[in-house]
């Protein structure tokens, strides 16, 4: 028996209901909810046992999708028929959560849809450009070429997202050992001075007085900071999720500090390595900048690219239509042009994306060189300042017992 997520309408009630049942198939459930008086609106088989640990196990990462894609591709290549070659990736899939997509894939190109519709039912698992990409595959007759390329465009977004992620861990690490000093000095150390200053009735310095108070509003109201705290990320993330928040998100992204270029560059290499990809497998140039307006990722950019989009549909050229977005770095237009003169456009957004790739990588070394020194003076301020309030204290208590 498999296990069922669905949302149905109460017959009784007219009330939207959502739960789960068990039973052999999909249409045995909507059978099973019609008995019990539902009117059901979508089922779905439920993978794992919708434990937070079943989700984290059963996550279809971007080295997943990328196998399967690739054996997907050497198998059709090789001139096996789709539903054969389907089955024999689904079996050599290790991913459960994957397998039971390309299960259901399998059985909806069996039933006669194509390819590409049948993996548009799996929207959380395959984007627009992986669609486009396959779309554009059928109807060229060049499917195994279209999902190697999948698989390279996917391989490449993700190490330059990964290589941003490995720079940003690094200030992460040492924040978070800061506060660990912090909390260590607070409750750990702290509470002994104070003591030693009550016990030779002498009254706190000013700071180690702070620093006292700070400690016992800590350690006896613990539990109102987690609820101020909580209620605040949970307010916050709610806000990213709104229309303004991700404005708010993606300009912050693009204009803070130092990281801000590299956010840019990131989203250069993404916008041309897109288009590249989707330009060589045949797909149009306005669905191109319809596709890549979304995959990268930022709302700003992807209001700029759909305004271009809106001007080459008009008849400009995409170098022209690029040119007045501020967003856009101007190697961008300057090199669509090029491709555009001699008809070579992916070749263009490829070089483009290559250039953004070799100075992103570059961006984030010297990132990572000026981060680390900057972040050890912050370690030893914040450090240094607590355990001077700690022991220079301690030193005058000294010298006056001596005198």
């Amino acid at each position: 028996m498999k296990k069922f997520t669905y949302e149905a309408r109460d017959q009784a009630t007219n009330k939207v209901v959502k739960s789960t049942i068990q039973a052999d198939s999909e249409t045995a459930a909507a059978r099973l909810l019609i008995k019990q008086g539902f009117v059901p609106l979508n089922v779905k088989e439920q993978i794992g046992d919708g434990s937070f640990m079943s989700r984290i196990n059963g996550r279809i990462g971007t080295k997943d999708k990328v196998v399967f894609t690739r054996q997907l591709a050497t198998l059709i290549g090789a001139g096996l028929p789709l539903s054969q070659s389907l089955h024999t990736v689904k079996d050599q899939t290790q991913n459960k959560q994957l397998q039971a997509v390309v299960e259901d894939i399998s059985v909806s190109v069996e039933g006669g849809r194509s390819l590409s519709d049948s993996f548009a039912k799996h929207p959380k698992v395959f984007n627009e450009v992986f669609l486009s990409l396959i779309a554009a595959g059928e109807l060229s007759g060049t499917l195994d070429e279209s999902l190697q390329r999948i698989a390279n465009q996917q391989e490449k977004d993700a190490a330059v997202a990964g290589r941003i992620r490995g720079a940003m861990m690094y200030p992460m690490i040492v924040l978070f050992v800061i506060g660990g000093v912090m909390a260590f000095m607070l409750f750990t150390v702290v509470p002994q001075v104070e003591k030693l200053y009550d016990d030779l009735g002498k009254p706190l310095p000013v700071l180690t007085d702070i620093m006292v108070k700070m400690a016992n509003f800590l350690a006896g109201f613990w539990w109102l900071v987690a609820i101020v705290l909580g209620i605040g990320i949970f307010f916050l993330v709610q806000f990213m999720k709104t229309e303004n928040g991700i404005k708010f998100k993606d300009t912050f992204k693009l204009k803070v500090p130092l990281f801000g270029k590299m956010f840019s560059k990131l989203y250069m290499a993404r916008f041309a390595r897109t288009a590249q990809t989707l330009l060589s497998t045949g797909v149009s140039m306005l669905d191109t900048l319809k596709v890549t307006s979304h995959a990268i990722n930022n709302t700003l950019l992807e209001a700029a690219i759909v305004r271009a989009a809106d001007k080459v549909q008009g008849g400009k050229a995409l170098s022209t239509a690029l040119e007045p977005e501020e967003l856009i770095e101007p190697l961008v237009s300057q090199m669509i042009r090029i491709g555009e003169q001699s008809g070579k456009i992916d070749e263009m957004m490829g070089k483009v994306a290559q250039v953004y790739e070799d100075e992103l990588d570059e961006q984030i070394r010297t990132i990572s060189t000026a981060i680390e020194p900057i972040l050890m003076v912050v370690l030893a301020v914040v450090a240094g300042g607590m355990v001077g309030a700690i022991l220079f204290p301690i030193y005058s208590l000294v010298n006056g017992i001596s005198v």
